[in-house]
Protein backbone atom coordinates (compact mmCIF):
# COMPACT_ATOMS: atom_id res chain seq x y z
CA UNK A 1 0.00 0.00 0.00
CA UNK A 2 1.59 3.89 -0.77
CA UNK A 3 0.50 6.02 -0.45
CA UNK A 4 0.87 9.66 -2.19
CA UNK A 5 1.58 12.89 -0.76
CA UNK A 6 -1.36 15.41 0.08
CA UNK A 7 -1.75 18.57 -0.97
CA UNK A 8 -5.34 20.55 0.24
CA UNK A 9 -6.99 22.54 -1.54
CA UNK A 10 -10.53 24.11 0.35
CA UNK A 11 -13.07 24.40 -1.61
CA UNK A 12 -17.12 24.84 -0.74
CA UNK A 13 -19.70 22.21 -0.92
CA UNK A 14 -23.04 22.67 -1.43
CA UNK A 15 -26.10 20.86 0.88
CA UNK A 16 -28.89 19.69 -1.54
CA UNK A 17 -32.19 17.99 0.06
CA UNK A 18 -32.81 15.10 -1.65
CA UNK A 19 -36.54 14.27 -2.87
CA UNK A 20 -38.00 11.44 -4.97
CA UNK A 21 -41.60 10.92 -6.21
CA UNK A 22 -44.32 8.36 -4.95
CA UNK A 23 -46.59 6.77 -7.13
CA UNK A 24 -48.87 9.03 -7.87
CA UNK A 25 -46.81 11.97 -8.11
CA UNK A 26 -46.83 13.14 -4.57
CA UNK A 27 -43.16 13.80 -3.55
CA UNK A 28 -42.08 11.25 -0.99
CA UNK A 29 -40.61 12.91 2.77
CA UNK A 30 -36.96 14.25 2.39
CA UNK A 31 -34.51 11.79 3.50
CA UNK A 32 -32.63 13.64 5.99
CA UNK A 33 -29.03 13.22 6.81
CA UNK A 34 -28.28 11.46 10.49
CA UNK A 35 -26.57 15.01 11.94
CA UNK A 36 -26.29 18.25 11.26
CA UNK A 37 -23.75 19.22 8.59
CA UNK A 38 -20.60 19.51 10.72
CA UNK A 39 -18.10 22.08 9.99
CA UNK A 40 -14.78 22.03 7.37
CA UNK A 41 -11.97 20.27 9.00
CA UNK A 42 -8.87 22.12 9.25
CA UNK A 43 -5.96 20.40 6.63
CA UNK A 44 -4.47 18.70 9.39
CA UNK A 45 -7.35 17.34 10.58
CA UNK A 46 -7.83 16.17 6.88
CA UNK A 47 -4.72 14.60 6.64
CA UNK A 48 -4.91 12.82 9.80
CA UNK A 49 -8.16 11.36 9.33
CA UNK A 50 -7.19 10.10 5.78
CA UNK A 51 -4.43 8.16 7.00
CA UNK A 52 -6.32 7.01 9.53
CA UNK A 53 -8.69 5.83 7.50
CA UNK A 54 -6.48 4.30 5.06
CA UNK A 55 -4.84 2.04 7.82
CA UNK A 56 -8.14 1.31 9.21
CA UNK A 57 -10.22 0.33 5.71
CA UNK A 58 -7.35 -0.94 3.29
CA UNK A 59 -6.49 -4.58 5.29
CA UNK A 60 -10.05 -4.90 5.63
CA UNK A 61 -11.13 -4.70 2.28
CA UNK A 62 -8.06 -6.83 0.90
CA UNK A 63 -9.49 -9.36 3.62
CA UNK A 64 -13.41 -9.24 1.74
CA UNK A 65 -11.43 -9.29 -1.67
CA UNK A 66 -9.62 -12.41 -1.06
CA UNK A 67 -13.01 -14.09 0.76
CA UNK A 68 -15.45 -12.95 -1.64
CA UNK A 69 -14.07 -12.30 -5.06
CA UNK A 70 -12.00 -14.53 -7.54
CA UNK A 71 -9.46 -11.43 -8.27
CA UNK A 72 -6.52 -12.23 -8.75
CA UNK A 73 -5.10 -9.11 -6.86
CA UNK A 74 -6.19 -7.69 -4.02
CA UNK A 75 -3.12 -5.59 -2.52
CA UNK A 76 -4.98 -2.14 -2.76
CA UNK A 77 -3.07 0.90 -3.37
CA UNK A 78 -4.29 4.01 -2.06
CA UNK A 79 -3.47 7.30 -4.18
CA UNK A 80 -3.73 10.91 -3.93
CA UNK A 81 -4.80 13.11 -7.08
CA UNK A 82 -3.66 16.31 -6.26
CA UNK A 83 -3.19 17.76 -9.84
CA UNK A 84 -4.90 21.22 -9.46
CA UNK A 85 -8.47 21.67 -10.87
CA UNK A 86 -10.00 18.95 -9.96
CA UNK A 87 -13.65 18.14 -8.45
CA UNK A 88 -14.61 16.11 -5.42
CA UNK A 89 -14.28 12.60 -6.87
CA UNK A 90 -13.20 9.35 -6.25
CA UNK A 91 -12.32 6.55 -8.21
CA UNK A 92 -10.93 2.30 -9.08
CA UNK A 93 -8.88 1.59 -11.26
CA UNK A 94 -6.19 -0.75 -12.57
CA UNK A 95 -2.50 -0.62 -12.96
CA UNK A 96 -0.75 -2.29 -15.81
CA UNK A 97 -0.05 -5.47 -13.57
CA UNK A 98 -3.91 -5.23 -12.91
CA UNK A 99 -3.29 -3.97 -8.81
CA UNK A 100 -6.38 -2.30 -8.18
CA UNK A 101 -5.87 1.64 -7.64
CA UNK A 102 -8.28 3.74 -5.56
CA UNK A 103 -7.86 7.34 -6.07
CA UNK A 104 -9.28 10.69 -4.43
CA UNK A 105 -8.83 14.07 -5.41
CA UNK A 106 -7.80 16.81 -3.02
CA UNK A 107 -11.07 18.36 -2.73
CA UNK A 108 -12.85 15.12 -2.07
CA UNK A 109 -10.10 15.21 0.88
CA UNK A 110 -11.01 18.44 2.16
CA UNK A 111 -14.46 18.13 1.30
CA UNK A 112 -15.19 14.70 3.75
CA UNK A 113 -16.39 16.17 7.41
CA UNK A 114 -15.40 13.04 9.09
CA UNK A 115 -13.17 9.46 8.83
CA UNK A 116 -17.08 7.84 8.61
CA UNK A 117 -17.31 9.76 5.82
CA UNK A 118 -13.72 8.87 3.91
CA UNK A 119 -14.53 4.89 4.96
CA UNK A 120 -17.66 4.71 3.22
CA UNK A 121 -16.09 6.24 -0.03
CA UNK A 122 -12.91 4.35 0.16
CA UNK A 123 -14.34 1.08 1.03
CA UNK A 124 -17.46 1.78 -1.52
CA UNK A 125 -14.13 2.20 -4.17
CA UNK A 126 -12.92 -0.92 -2.91
CA UNK A 127 -16.04 -2.90 -3.52
CA UNK A 128 -16.00 -2.01 -7.06
CA UNK A 129 -12.71 -3.85 -7.55
CA UNK A 130 -13.74 -6.78 -5.58
CA UNK A 131 -17.37 -7.06 -7.82
CA UNK A 132 -15.52 -7.31 -10.98
CA UNK A 133 -17.54 -4.09 -12.38
CA UNK A 134 -14.19 -2.99 -14.49
CA UNK A 135 -14.18 -5.68 -16.54
CA UNK A 136 -18.16 -5.89 -16.59
CA UNK A 137 -18.08 -2.26 -17.91
CA UNK A 138 -15.74 -3.46 -20.43
CA UNK A 139 -17.62 -6.16 -21.31
CA UNK A 140 -20.69 -4.37 -21.94
CA UNK A 141 -18.68 -2.20 -23.81
CA UNK A 142 -17.38 -4.49 -26.48
CA UNK A 143 -20.90 -5.56 -26.83
CA UNK A 144 -22.71 -2.92 -27.07
CA UNK A 145 -20.14 -1.83 -30.27
CA UNK A 146 -20.21 -4.85 -31.83
CA UNK A 147 -24.33 -4.56 -31.67
CA UNK A 148 -24.68 -0.84 -33.04
CA UNK A 149 -21.65 -1.56 -35.39
CA UNK A 150 -23.26 -4.77 -36.79
CA UNK A 151 -27.01 -2.74 -37.16
CA UNK A 152 -25.43 0.26 -39.12
CA UNK A 153 -23.55 -1.48 -41.37
CA UNK A 154 -26.59 -3.36 -42.22
CA UNK A 155 -28.95 -0.35 -42.73
CA UNK A 156 -26.56 0.91 -44.80
CA UNK A 157 -24.26 3.59 -42.49
CA UNK A 158 -20.92 4.85 -43.74
CA UNK A 159 -19.27 5.85 -40.49
CA UNK A 160 -18.96 2.27 -38.94
CA UNK A 161 -16.54 3.26 -36.51
CA UNK A 162 -18.81 5.99 -35.11
CA UNK A 163 -21.31 4.09 -34.85
CA UNK A 164 -19.52 1.55 -32.94
CA UNK A 165 -17.84 4.23 -30.33
CA UNK A 166 -20.90 5.33 -29.61
CA UNK A 167 -22.59 1.50 -28.77
CA UNK A 168 -19.87 1.04 -26.74
CA UNK A 169 -20.19 4.16 -24.94
CA UNK A 170 -24.27 3.27 -24.58
CA UNK A 171 -22.94 -0.03 -23.34
CA UNK A 172 -20.58 0.71 -20.71
CA UNK A 173 -23.28 2.79 -19.28
CA UNK A 174 -26.04 0.00 -19.30
CA UNK A 175 -25.75 -1.53 -15.63
CA UNK A 176 -23.23 1.43 -14.25
CA UNK A 177 -26.02 2.83 -12.08
CA UNK A 178 -26.74 -0.96 -10.71
CA UNK A 179 -22.78 -1.19 -9.87
CA UNK A 180 -22.68 1.83 -8.09
CA UNK A 181 -25.77 0.11 -5.85
CA UNK A 182 -23.71 -2.82 -5.83
CA UNK A 183 -20.66 -0.85 -4.55
CA UNK A 184 -22.46 1.20 -1.91
CA UNK A 185 -23.95 -2.15 -0.62
CA UNK A 186 -20.20 -4.27 -0.34
CA UNK A 187 -18.99 -1.01 0.78
CA UNK A 188 -21.64 -0.56 3.49
CA UNK A 189 -20.19 -3.99 4.86
CA UNK A 190 -16.91 -2.65 4.37
CA UNK A 191 -16.72 0.07 6.12
CA UNK A 192 -19.15 -1.32 9.33
CA UNK A 193 -16.12 -4.03 9.28
CA UNK A 194 -13.69 -1.85 9.70
CA UNK A 195 -15.33 0.25 12.75
CA UNK A 196 -16.50 2.88 10.97
CA UNK A 197 -20.07 4.03 10.88
CA UNK A 198 -21.44 3.82 7.29
CA UNK A 199 -25.23 5.92 8.07
CA UNK A 200 -22.88 8.44 9.06
CA UNK A 201 -20.59 8.22 6.11
CA UNK A 202 -23.24 8.09 3.33
CA UNK A 203 -24.32 11.53 5.17
CA UNK A 204 -22.10 12.57 2.18
CA UNK A 205 -24.50 12.16 -0.37
CA UNK A 206 -26.35 15.30 1.25
CA UNK A 207 -23.16 17.57 0.44
CA UNK A 208 -22.91 16.57 -3.05
CA UNK A 209 -24.90 17.06 -6.55
CA UNK A 210 -27.51 14.49 -6.85
CA UNK A 211 -27.05 13.10 -10.63
CA UNK A 212 -31.58 12.61 -10.32
CA UNK A 213 -31.96 9.63 -12.74
CA UNK A 214 -31.10 11.10 -16.03
CA UNK A 215 -30.86 8.91 -19.45
CA UNK A 216 -27.89 6.77 -19.73
CA UNK A 217 -26.24 8.78 -16.87
CA UNK A 218 -23.52 6.41 -14.80
CA UNK A 219 -24.75 7.03 -11.17
CA UNK A 220 -28.51 6.55 -9.51
CA UNK A 221 -30.08 9.44 -7.70
CA UNK A 222 -28.61 10.21 -4.28
CA UNK A 223 -32.23 8.79 -2.46
CA UNK A 224 -31.62 5.44 -4.08
CA UNK A 225 -28.14 4.89 -2.65
CA UNK A 226 -29.18 6.23 0.61
CA UNK A 227 -31.63 4.02 0.99
CA UNK A 228 -29.40 1.04 -0.01
CA UNK A 229 -26.95 1.91 2.60
CA UNK A 230 -30.24 1.90 5.59
CA UNK A 231 -31.38 -1.18 4.32
CA UNK A 232 -27.65 -3.28 4.42
CA UNK A 233 -26.32 -1.48 7.73
CA UNK A 234 -29.97 -2.65 9.18
CA UNK A 235 -29.24 -6.15 8.58
CA UNK A 236 -25.49 -5.61 10.27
Amino acid sequence: MRLLPIVFMLVLGACTPVVVDQPGGAPAPALQPTQDTPPRLSQRQAINNFEFVVRRVEPVAEQFCRARSQQENCDFRIVVDDRPGQGVNAFQTLDRSGRPIIGFTVPLIAEARNRDELAFVMAHEAAHHIRGHIAQQQQNAALGGLLIGSLAGALGATDIEGAQRLGASVGARTYSKDFELEADALGTQIAAAAGFDPLRGADFFFRIPDPGDRFLGTHPPNADRLRTVRRVAAGL
